[in-house]
């Protein structure tokens, strides 16, 4: 038996369900010495794999013209909560085309069916 069968894992419910091309405001916990404070990140979802305990998604956003991109594990208690603001119309699973393009070319259209 695995140690990791013998931990329950709790779903955030702060977590909204996302996928790849989603635009997603994540707040994470960060701590500083002694302090603790929540630091936003918000961006594009390139992709999310994994399932369970190990799942992460990886979200990108462009700041002073330079791409930065951040891998976030799901079960992790540093993560705060995960909020879409725009649901992305994309048609597959790894957006790494977008590393490529710049301005208006690396936008992508917004799924308005929900």
């Amino acid at each position: 038996m695995d140690a990791h069968n013998l931990i329950p894992v709790e779903k955030n419910p702060n977590i909204e369900d996302f996928g790849p091309g989603d635009t997603v405001i994540v707040n994470v916990r960060v701590v500083e010495g002694e302090r603790v404070r929540t630091q936003a990140f918000e961006g594009v979802v390139l992709r999310v794999r994994g399932n369970g305990r190990g799942e992460t998604f990886t979200v990108r956003r462009i700041t002073n013209q330079v791409g930065v991109e951040r891998t976030f594990l799901k079960c992790s208690p540093n993560l705060e909560s995960v909020k879409i603001t725009r649901k992305g119309k994309v048609r597959r699973a790894r957006l790494y085309y977008l590393r490529g393009l710049s301005g208006r070319a690396a936008r992508i259209k917004e799924d308005r069916r929900s």
